[in-house]
């Protein structure tokens, strides 16, 4: 696997407590961190805040268009500077595509140890991230750097959608299916690589799975009978469908043997690899998540963190092969059902 340390520079990877979107902060400490904050009243021409903890902000600028805005940024999940950059800049366009708009341009958001990295290194890192916008047909107009401990890259993306296009992650349906674009396992793969057990040929399809932008978004958001749509990140598919049942208020039933996994990371993963998050994770939201039958390794991979992940997709039965055709046409081949919406106590069943 690509290693760029130098005798003078330290692994990417070593100067990072957490890797990309495993460095989110727990969903029930953020919570908490967040109760006693105190905002201005919520603008009409505000469609999407932090209600139900969506993927961007939506903000309404005439009759027909909205403008969407997000940001994301981490530290190495890789030691390959280009591979971090890409792989940071594509996480964080990835919410403007869950929320069914296009972007448009780009921040970049840039903390860097600058006597430990060198400038050729960090040129690699932004390099890296120009690439995946130059892929997503967006500039990178701007942004901000400072000297960091901790080498940090990101993307503050904004994108433009009509206004009857947009997506959320709170309008499933019970009778809906569940679809989800991506295999899960690149927390638990991530965590094999900082420890030297992850095989070339994991580590290719890896990368190849976190920096493929999720560019169905806007075009699975115009395709009637699809209700919901949200991308499945840090928090882990129990927790990003956890959220959309909370947002909801309906049951997401996923059936386990459905859901795609990286074959390396199933495993690892029955090797007892894990990450730190995918526990922390657990403690935050195991109240309204069942595991039945599931074992110790599964319970690991349904909160494994995801970094640019999949798209979750709830619809109705009738637009599951168009959805599924969507996908595939953008080459997500791994795209499949995983579930359904029903009536009852929000909350996520799996078995």
């Amino acid at each position: 696997m690509p290693d760029t340390s130098t005798a003078r520079e330290p692994r990417l990877t070593s100067l990072s407590h957490g890797g990309g979107c495993g460095c989110k902060i727990a969903p029930g400490v953020l919570s908490g961190l967040l109760r006693g904050t105190k905002a201005l009243p919520v603008p009409e021409e505000l469609l999407v805040g932090i209600e139900t903890s969506d993927d961007a902000a939506v903000y309404r600028i005439n009759d027909r268009q909205a403008l969407v805005a997000t940001t994301d940024f981490f530290m190495p999940i890789v030691d390959d500077p280009e591979h971090f950059g890409r792989i940071a800049a594509t996480n964080a366009i990835s919410d403007v595509y869950a929320m069914g708009a296009t972007p448009i341009f780009a921040l970049a958001v840039v903390g860097m140890p600058i006597d430990v990295l060198s400038p050729e290194t960090i040129g690699k890192i932004l390099e890296g991230g120009a690439g995946a916008c130059r892929d997503a047909g967006i500039p990178i107009a701007g942004g901000h750097t400072i000297d960091s401990v901790e080498a940090i890259y990101g993307l503050v993306a904004i994108g433009l959608m009509e206004i009857d296009a947009l997506k959320r992650n709170a309008g499933a349906e019970p009778g809906d299916v569940l679809i989800l674009g991506k295999p899960l396992g690149v927390g638990i793969m991530s965590a094999a690589l900082k420890k030297g057990t992850l095989s070339d040929e994991g580590y290719a399809e890896m990368v190849a799975t976190m920096t493929r932008l999720n560019t169905p978004g806007p075009d699975l958001a115009r395709i009637e009978g699809v209700h919901a749509m949200t991308d499945v990140t840090g928090f882990g598919l129990g927790g990003h469908a956890l959220e959309m049942a909370r947002g909801a208020n309906a049951r997401l039933e996923i059936d386990w043997a459905s859901v795609p996994v990286l074959a390396e990371a199933r495993s690892l993963a029955d090797e007892g690899i894990a990450t730190g998050a995918s526990g922390r994770n657990w403690a935050s939201y195991s109240d309204g998540v069942t595991l039945d039958t599931l074992s110790g390794p599964d319970r690991n991979l349904v909160t494994d963190p995801q970094t640019s992940g999949g798209l979750l997709v709830s619809c109705a039965p009738d637009a599951v092969e168009t959805v599924l055709t969507c996908f595939r046409a953008h080459g997500f081949d791994h795209a499949t059902t995983i579930g359904r919406v029903t009536d009852g106590p929000a909350g996520v069943t799996l078995a």
